[in-house]
């Protein structure tokens, strides 16, 4: 590496971190969140893409800024932790498959990305001090003056330019003497320059995308691997070895077939429980005692039935192991058939709406692992099918409005709505934040009919409203879930009273 293509790149690299530093305080600093932590991630994008002009130059290359824009499109829905998350893994893989530093496979890819991402926060400062070494090692005077020696020209005509344009235009004159560095130095904030030092670390690591390389140093400072010895049946071999694996999955068969012949019984075929008993305790001891089955089940297999073992080419402890995954899908259904019947009595929360995406997910892994062992594919190959299962799962969810769905779900089936289960609890409906107002409108519209001499309702939803509306005044907080909920409510009016048969449900 010489003095002269080390500046160009540092400077190149430098002043696009720069410009996005100031447009993130711009757009992101003491703002309201919305469209613009979408603008952001477009433009750092682009920036991307000239820092690399010689990878777009392939066939297929509108490829990558496709998926880069799938990527950032849940940002326009809406702006959460789950979608900056997906925006961040986007801008990962599109980074680094434009600096060819993604090897092939899904599962390597997601070992790069996650290696990525947690060395990404000490980019800017390791290649900081890797370009002081490189600095004292090609000679400083070189480098400095090299970098300086492109900024002459430019600067010095832009000042030029920019005087005569102050003289011809007095417009820019104005302008001039409205320039008041006493007056910016005060906008120099301590969290502000917080704000600026974390933007940079962040658009660093995209704009010179490179994976650490502690994980190859970690393996050459390995200790060799030990001679072999002749195998010798240890007592680990015999407690899991073939004939141990064999006779657990007949014990593990006969007790998963009582509890499903109990959940059969009692949730599926409707007999009576015992005195004392209720659905819905029955429903909520099980739930998730019966997840954890599923997960310990799931890990038993995989280690039972390694790729190439004794065990994974027995016919019998294979029928045994389709047949007692095949029980645990049975009760991963059954627990969510048992977390349906607890919401049906005590409402609707983001926790148990997790827990029925998660019981989803461990049916599918269930399942693929029976793929595997029937295809005789390799661990890498279920952890991709799971890795691309996850992946799906969380990207749908970011187009999924969870605070509307559990507002309506629960005015519609409480007590003042349907005369069984329980009473709203309007205080958590509230803390769902404006997606909830159109349900929670139906909801205070019923009571007012049902009881028109009652007071239903209060002022605080109208503040809520209206405080709502104030902060959709700045273009910065616009996404389309927001602009969906404000049409609505333009169209309705404060807390109208939509049709009860057609809840609002934005964003699902």
């Amino acid at each position: 590496m010489t003095a002269t293509s080390l500046a160009p790149s540092y400077c190149r690299r430098v002043g696009a971190a720069v410009l996005l530093v100031g447009l993130g305080d711009f757009l992101l600093y003491d703002q309201p969140i919305g469209i613009t932590v979408f603008l952001f991630g477009m433009v750092l994008a682009g920036a991307v893409v000239a820092m690399h002009p010689a990878a777009i130059s392939n066939g297929r290359v509108w490829l990558r800024p496709l998926a880069l824009f799938a990527g950032l499109l849940p940002l326009v829905e809406n702006v959460s932790p789950l979608s900056v998350l997906v925006a961040i893994v986007a801008l990962a893989l599109f980074a680094l498959s434009l600096g060819g530093r993604l090897g092939p496979g899904l599962a390597r890819i997601a070992k790069q990305i996650c290696l990525f991402l947690l060395a990404a926060p000490f980019r800017f400062a390791r290649d900081f001090i890797g370009w002081r070494k490189a600095a004292r090692r090609l000679g400083r005077r070189g480098i400095r003056l090299a970098a300086i020696t492109v900024w002459i020209m430019p600067l010095t005509l832009g000042a030029v330019f920019l005087a005569l344009f102050g003289a011809a235009n007095p417009i820019i004159e104005h302008w001039f003497s409205l320039i008041d560095l006493y007056a910016l130095l005060e906008y120099i904030e301590v969290g502000r320059v917080v704000f600026w030092l974390v933007v940079l670390a962040g658009v660093w690591a995209f704009l010179r995308p490179r994976l650490p390389r502690f994980v190859s140093r970690i393996r050459r400072l390995a200790p060799a691997a030990p001679t072999a010895r002749p195998a010798r049946a240890s007592a680990e071999d015999i407690i899991f070895g073939k004939a141990a694996i064999l006779r657990a999955l007949m014990v593990f068969n006969a007790l998963f077939a009582v509890q499903t012949a109990l959940d059969a019984t009692y949730l599926w075929g409707g007999v009576a429980l015992p005195d004392g008993l209720t659905y819905a305790a029955y429903a909520h001891r099980g739930a998730y005692p019966l997840v954890v089955t599923a997960l310990l089940a799931a890990g038993f297999v995989l280690a039972a039935l390694k790729p190439g073992s004794e065990t994974s080419h027995d016919p019998l402890i294979r029928r045994l192991v389709y047949l007692w995954v095949a029980q645990n899908i049975v009760l991963v259904i059954s627990s969510i058939l048992r977390l349906d019947l607890y919401v049906d009595v005590y409402a609707l929360t983001y926790l148990r709406i997790a827990a029925f995406v998660w019981m989803g997910l461990v049916a599918a892994g269930l399942a693929l692992i029976i793929a595997r062992i029937a295809l005789g594919k390799s661990s890498e190959w279920l952890f991709s099918a799971n890795l691309l299962t996850l992946s799906a799962t969380l990207y749908a969810c970011c187009f999924v409005n969870f605070a509307a769905l559990i507002a309506n779900y629960n005015v519609d089936h409480s007590l003042e709505m349907t005369r069984h289960g329980v009473p709203l609890d309007i205080c958590y409906t509230r803390s769902l934040g404006p997606d909830a107002l159109p349900a929670l409108g139906r909801f205070f519209d019923h009571q007012k009919r049902s009881y028109p001499d009652r007071e239903a309702g209060d002022e605080t939803d109208l503040i809520a409203e209206a405080h709502y509306r104030a902060s959709q005044k700045n273009w910065r907080a616009w996404s389309f879930r927001d602009w969906r909920l404000l049409r609505y409510l333009e169209k309705n009016g404060a807390l109208a009273d939509p049709a009860v048969t057609q809840p609002y449900a934005p964003g699902h």
